[in-house]
């Protein structure tokens, strides 16, 4: 197809489209003439899911209220409740799953509300590792560089962002000397909306997003969470505003979005980009319509992006500078494999893989 290249083959690849597209077609020419969708998929509860892991098109996790956690093996076809035991009152807001056996679940709340709970017989049964004893921590969103090290964030704790470390695959956890990272502002936390305020990049690079207090931040560090160096953003800040949800291509080229959850029809001041690791950050040309939550780069692209929140999904073909709605469902969240297969998820239960045609 001659649109392959600017579509990128996640779409291209995987969701079988005939439609033939010139290669110097815009964002609104390809999304019509393609008609690209999510195609809704039974979850079997009403459940909201913010936590979303997607690992293969066959194989997928989901984490969400009333301690609910979700596993696809058959593509989204039929979804099993693998839910932790015990923890029905408990808000699973991130989840990260290396196969169809093994995941790692986070839970959010004050003090011990906050836990990590790690499966590896794909969920018949869990290991609560860790569990926070602290009542002036929050805990947001955990990611992983691999299948052995990975971080998990919390809100500052006095004065500073808090962060956890593993080494052995979830199975242990803890706490990192403070004195590597920035002071946090009045105010300043992240916010659990789509497990993606804290998000990896190759074997040593992670990065945290704020908002709430002054300034939407972006922290960065290159050592696996030892020192962090902060920036601001251009996004709007506030306690219900700032930067939701971080996708990076590489360890230089990302995005940052968000906008107010009070006002999800409004854009103003929601997203940003940096070709310099986040350093720096540069308004785009246009942005989504809406106030979003999550955002992924399509898999092996350079270009293209999607984006979703309560009012709608939208996709760039040219690195995030330029925005078309192609769907107005809610969504808090999505996920993109290496094999070509893009999932998202959000409230009432809604999970849905992205289909053409």
């Amino acid at each position: 197809m001659r649109w392959f290249a600017l579509i990128g083959p996640c779409v291209a690849a995987v969701l079988t489209c005939s439609a033939a597209v010139p290669a110097a077609a815009t964002t609104a020419e390809v999304t019509s003439a393609t008609k690209l969708h999510w195609e809704l998929q039974p979850s079997g509860t009403d459940a909201r899911f913010r936590g979303l892991a997607a690992v293969n098109r066959e194989v997928a996790w989901l984490g969400g209220s009333k301690g609910t956690v979700l596993r696809t093996v058959d593509g989204g076809r039929s979804w099993q409740d693998v839910s932790p035991p015990g923890a029905a009152e408990l808000q699973f807001r991130d989840i990260e799953a290396f196969d169809a056996r093994t995941a790692v679940a986070l839970t959010i709340g004050e003090g011990e509300q906050s836990r990590i709970y790690r499966t590896s017989d794909g969920g018949r049964s869990w290991t609560e590792s860790f569990r926070n004893t602290d009542p002036k921590a929050f805990y947001d969103c955990v990611g992983f560089f691999d299948r052995r090290h990975g971080l998990a964030m919390s809100d500052p704790v006095d004065g500073k962002v808090r962060v956890l470390s593993t080494e052995d695959g979830g199975r242990s956890w803890t706490v990192l000397p403070s004195a590597g990272m920035p002071d946090a502002l009045p105010g300043e936390a992240g916010f659990a909306a789509s497990g993606q305020c804290l998000v990896t990049s190759g074997p040593r690079d992670a990065w945290i997003a704020t908002g709430g207090g002054a300034r939407a931040r972006v922290f960065h560090t290159s050592d696996r969470g030892r020192t962090w160096s902060v920036s601001d953003t251009p996004l709007a800040s506030k306690p219900t505003a700032g930067v939701f949800a971080l996708a990076f291509r590489d360890r230089r080229t990302g995005i940052a979005i968000g906008g107010d959850f009070e006002n999800p029809n409004t854009a103003k001041d929601a997203l940003a980009r940096t070709g310099d690791g986040g350093r720096g950050w540069q308004v785009p040309p246009q942005a989504p319509a809406g106030y979003r939550s999550g955002a992924t780069w399509l898999p092996h692209s350079m270009v293209g992006v999607l984006a979703v929140g309560p009012s709608g999904s939208d996709l760039s073909l040219d690195g995030g500078r330029h925005w078309r709605q192609f769907d107005a469902g809610s969504f808090d969240t999505v996920d993109c494999t290496p094999d070509l297969s893009c999932w998202a998820a959000g409230e009432k239960g809604r999970v849905a893989r992205l289909r053409l045609g």
